[in-house]
């Protein structure tokens, strides 16, 4: 039926089809990582190595994936490459780091209060020849529905549990910090979170604080292992082997029938 109603057409077949993102097919590896800190723990945990790709022997070369270059931003080389009008300027040009991704997303412990806790996030641009306009991140953690205050992002919860509000999409103040910019002094965004301790469930034991999932402009981001996470200092390290537990269980029954 056309949109007047004035003529009609018999159809052999119809069909609806539905349109989703595929991060998959849209990159061939993943464009974010995260690390994590912690003010109980001096390990800063970084991106894990080779998360978006590794670095050529040929770092000059931006065309191959996972190339990179090093230098200051004030370095004349680096101008030269960015700016060469023959490379194509929506390859990815990346400061080389051990992850080689375009963006990373720091999310770091900063205190304890009596009834609160308090997170700084820190997204920087590693990509030389991208800035990231409206961009948008997304976290899951369970604090989220105790999420008192944030400074800095605009901030929304995604609930499509209905009861479950562990979700949060972050995005950048208009004429602020809605442009993250191309890499270097200037190429970071941050903000911090405010949130109420909840007694039933709170605690910074295992990596409870860290986020269980991040998202950068709907791109599934790079995660530490859980087994890298920061501890707290009283903890056991999850990564002790046991045979190196053996020796000690040995040496304190020895010490105890000395003793008896």
């Amino acid at each position: 039926m056309s949109q007047d109603g004035r003529r009609s057409t018999q159809a052999h077949m119809t069909w609806n089809v539905t349109c989703t993102y595929s991060q998959f097919l849209a990159q061939r590896s993943p464009t974010c990582c995260v690390s994590l800190s912690s003010f109980y723990n001096d390990t800063i945990v970084s991106c894990p190595a080779c998360s978006c790709g590794c670095q050529n022997n040929n770092s000059s070369s931006t065309a191959a994936p996972g190339s990179c270059v090093e230098g200051s931003r004030r370095s004349p080389y680096l101008a030269s490459v960015v700016n060469d009008p023959s490379k194509n300027s929506l390859a990815p040009l990346v400061q080389c780091t051990s992850h080689m991704c375009p963006v990373r997303v720091h999310w770091h412990v900063k205190v304890s209060y009596k009834e609160y806790w308090r997170v700084k996030i820190t997204v920087t641009n590693f990509n030389y020849r991208m800035n990231y306009s409206q961009w948008n991140l997304v976290a899951q953690h369970p604090n989220f529905d105790n999420l008192t205050t944030i400074f800095s992002f605009n901030y929304r919860p995604l609930n499509p549990y209905g009861v479950i509000n562990d979700t949060a999409m972050l995005w950048g103040i208009k004429y602020y910090n809605d442009l993250l910019m191309t890499a270097g002094p200037d190429g970071n965004v941050q903000s911090e979170l405010l949130f109420r301790k909840e007694p039933s469930t709170f605690t910074f034991h295992k990596g409870w604080a860290f986020p269980r999932r991040v998202y950068f402009n709907g791109d599934n981001c790079v995660m530490p292992p859980p087994d890298a996470y920061p501890w707290l200092p009283n903890a056991a390290s999850p990564r002790l082997s046991p045979s190196l537990l053996l020796p000690l269980v040995a040496a304190a029954w020895t010490a105890f029938a000395v003793l008896s």
